[in-house]
């Protein structure tokens, strides 16, 4: 018996659903939509929203940092994360709630499941979306360039590039017969 228990199951053990829930929430804030079936997109509606709920409030100095780490938690990329709360959390602002809607679109002819579109309420136009996108893997790269330095090479790796280098030259004939 499931008496009381709010999670959805979704015939996987816990750890596989928490990874696709979070990929499937990661996905959605990225796209701003996505297609799966109802009972997944059901469950993966109560995630988004408690993240885009926790962005709206990110917004304020003293409970930035906690918002941040714990949806830092389900959202794995930094580049998702970022446009989290900079761009969908202040979007929100003067909405209470219901920042999802989902779509039902028929069954898929595989396997009969019902299928359902989930996505955000107030939607950016496809042109607006690119340029953030742009700008924001501009940021990220020139951050990331500034803060981490390169890798040094292993001493394994640089004796086999030198090795490949201080091999002999082939001979004038050889040099010769390949040219032809």
């Amino acid at each position: 018996m499931r008496k009381r228990n709010k999670v959805k199951q979704l015939q996987r053990t816990s750890a596989h659903r928490k990874a696709m829930l979070g990929n499937m929430v990661t996905s959605l804030l990225f796209h701003e939509r996505i297609e799966s079936t109802v009972a997944k997109t059901k469950a993966a509606r109560i995630l988004a929203e408690k993240l885009i709920t926790r962005a709206k409030k990110g917004t304020q100095e003293e409970a930035k940092l906690h918002n941040l780490r714990q949806a830092a938690r389900i959202v794995k990329d930094q580049e998702v994360l970022n446009k989290l709360f900079n761009d969908i959390g202040p979007r929100y602002t003067e909405r209470p709630g219901g920042y999802t809607r989902i779509i039902r679109t028929g069954r898929r002819a595989s396997d009969n499941s019902e299928m359902a579109i989930l996505e955000l309420v107030e939607k950016k136009e496809i042109a607006q979306i690119k340029d953030d996108r742009k700008t924001v893997r501009e940021a990220l790269a020139k951050k990331s360039s500034k803060t981490v330095p390169a890798p040094v090479a292993s001493t394994k790796a640089t004796a086999k590039v030198e090795k490949k280098s201080a091999k002999k030259p082939k001979t004038e004939k050889a040099a010769v017969t390949a040219e032809k």
